[in-house]
């Protein structure tokens, strides 16, 4: 059983900043054990895949959208995962997902990217960028 719940979203001008959160919890394993992800939505769009990590952290994988902007990162001892966004602009506005899935990260062919590909969703949290 594995329950995400995120925080940290809202209302910020274009250029600012803010950090998501996701706090999980797991029952059987332990949270290094899951590949973590953050993905998004925007009305009427596909959910799309923002950026990834693995299980210990240190490989990490982020959309060409927000390379250089967004950076990825994990708590193990805590069970949270973070989502630091900068030089935020209008198109990042959307609902804020964490995923989860269990073992290693489905790198190959940019498969993480597919919400297809994901076993465990928090119930989101919306940014919305103001230009």
């Amino acid at each position: 059983q594995v329950q995400l719940v995120e925080s940290g979203g809202g209302s910020v001008q274009a250029g600012g900043s803010l950090r998501l959160s996701c706090a999980c919890e797991v029952s059987g394993y332990t949270y290094s054990h899951f590949c973590m992800g953050w993905f998004r939505q925007a009305p009427g769009k596909e959910r799309e895949g923002v950026a990834v990590i693995s299980g210990g952290g240190d490989d990490t994988g982020l959309a060409d959208s927000v390379q250089g902007r967004f950076t990825i990162s994990r708590d193990n001892a805590k069970n949270v995962l973070y989502l630091q966004m900068n030089v935020l602009k209008p198109e990042d506005t959307a609902m804020y997902y964490c995923a989860a899935r269990l073992g290693a990260c489905p790198w190959y062919g940019g498969a993480w990217y597919s919400p297809a590909n994901w076993n465990y969703w928090g119930q989101g949290t919306q940014v919305t960028v103001s230009s």
